[in-house]
């Protein structure tokens, strides 16, 4: 019942949240034709409006950008409104032209979503095994040396990795090229400026989970009876601390899936995180509001699914 509920209110937080996004970008200062080569006559400018409604009422506009509702045209003819959010139809660009919000999210997540999975791979691959080192190595070098190289990628931006990487392994020694998404070569880079600050969280939350877990009662029986260090940790204990880096998964997998705007400016990737700041900057309601919408629609799923892990990770946990 618990996760049919949670199914239940997909629907109802995801029209909230795009009434939210539509609120915002409609309550900005401009018009998505301001920022144009050549200012356009008012004339032009009035047409431009008529065109993508934007002479219409708030509320009017937000149904027309549903779906939902009919108006009357010059002859009093009722024309009801045409695709709409709960057809699937995101609306036209009004900054990319001839393309609609639909285009630009066909076109953008599957270059997002495999880089994305990539640097979540390479985050939890870095990020585990070294909170895990630092954990049992606590107090010894191991245990500093890897606290302060994770606090490290935490403090250090991708503004300022990607360019290093670039400098030294695409420039220097030539190993990778320097952008573009081509082959899988062009992906090396990128994934782990991307996810290299999320290894460094991952890493510091293992690593208190895998403390908290070391002094309980249980580990302390289960040594009593002369089970071996090894399996102590890794058929008891990571199984109980890696719960946190459970719950960051979910949320942190939503956002590398979206696209990262820095990241992608600097590799040239044609993904989501270029299109999504554009049309913020030009105030393109339709390609906004609808990667909200994604990214919202993929918070909410991969957090059920975060919350379906932990019946498997921790027989205590039961949803009723």
């Amino acid at each position: 019942m618990y996760f049919l509920r949670r199914l239940i209110l997909f629907v109802p937080l995801l029209l909230v949240i795009s009434f939210i996004g539509f609120c915002l970008i409609y309550i900005t200062p401009g018009s998505p034709f301001d920022r144009e080569r050549k200012p356009a006559s008012p004339e032009i400018e009035r047409n431009l409006a008529r065109k993508f409604h934007l002479d219409e009422p708030f509320w009017k506009q937000y149904l027309r950008y549903l779906g939902v509702g009919y108006d009357r045209d010059e002859t009093g003819k009722i024309r009801w409104f045409q695709g709409g959010l709960v057809r699937g139809d995101l609306g036209p660009s009004q900054q990319y032209r001839n393309h609609t919000a639909n285009d630009i999210i066909a076109q953008g997540l599957p270059v997002s979503m495999p880089l994305g999975f990539m640097a979540f791979g390479f985050a939890l691959g870095l990020g585990i095994p070294a909170g895990i080192l630092t954990a049992v190595k606590r107090g010894k070098w191991e245990d500093y040396t890897g606290s302060f190289l994770a606090i490290l990628t935490v403090c250090v931006p991708g503004l300022l990795v990607g360019p290093i990487l670039v400098v030294l392994f695409a420039i220097h020694f030539r190993w990778f090229p320097v952008a573009l998404w081509e082959t899988p070569w062009h992906a090396v880079l990128p994934m782990c400026a991307l996810g290299l600050y999320f290894s460094g969280r991952i890493a510091r939350l293992m690593r208190e989970g895998m403390l908290n877990v070391m002094q309980s009662e249980f580990i302390t029986a289960a040594r009593a009876k002369g089970m071996s260090e090894t399996t102590l940790l890794l058929k008891h204990a990571v199984r109980i601390a890696i719960l946190p880096v459970v719950s960051y998964s979910g949320p942190m997998l939503a956002d590398l899936l979206t696209g990262s705007f820095v990241i992608e400016s600097i590799f040239q990737i044609p993904g989501l995180g270029m299109p999504f700041v554009n049309s913020e900057l030009n105030k393109d309601a339709p390609v906004v509001v609808g990667l909200v919408i994604l990214y919202a629609a993929l918070l909410l799923v991969l957090n059920l699914l975060v919350d379906l892990a932990y019946v498997f990770l921790d027989r205590r946990v039961k949803y009723e």
